[in-house]
């Protein structure tokens, strides 16, 4: 049985609370360049809604391969971004005491439904299912306010590789 989500598309419109830059998000998970795919995260409601926003930069390294003269991001890096916005988000609050990173368990219902293209500004909501050790989310990604991908995604707080 297939489960009916609600649309997200109504998060662009609520007011921002706070932003974490890049430095904030950097400081929250390992991730850095070419392979920080977030740029800000916009809270909305703490632990509940944020926005990940990620400005796609025609200088990216996919898109000379993705696809030569006609360059889109890869979906599975558009959910890599909204990922990363998930941790950037909430990792410092989920783990205060231990350096924990969070790892895919399940992609759920991933659905592609526009391009990502050089110069977009990708606004990802993510409205939180589950906190804790094992995390729920569901995300959209949106660029001029079109849907152009959904996913749920389940994730497990695990040890970071470098401590």
């Amino acid at each position: 049985m297939e489960v009916k989500t609600v649309s997200l598309k109504d998060f662009l419109t609520l007011p921002v609370r706070e932003i974490y830059g890049p430095e904030d998000i950097k400081a929250h998970i390992p991730h850095r360049e070419p392979f920080l795919l977030v740029d800000e995260v916009r809270v909305l409601e703490k632990d509940r809604k944020y926005i990940g926003v990620h400005h796609v930069n025609p200088d990216e390294f996919f898109f000379k391969g993705h696809f030569p003269g006609h360059p889109v991001m890869p979906g599975v890096l558009v959910i890599e971004s909204m990922a990363q916005a998930f941790g950037g988000a909430v990792m410092h609050d989920l783990c205060k005491d231990k350096k924990l990173v969070p790892l895919f368990l399940s992609i759920e219902q991933a659905k592609f439904r526009g391009m990502i293209c050089p110069g977009d500004e990708l606004e990802m909501p993510i409205k939180i299912l589950r906190l804790g050790r094992i995390s729920k989310i569901y995300s959209e990604a949106y660029v001029k306010g079109k849907l152009c991908t959904q996913a749920t995604l389940n994730f497990v707080l695990g040890d970071s590789p470098h401590d």
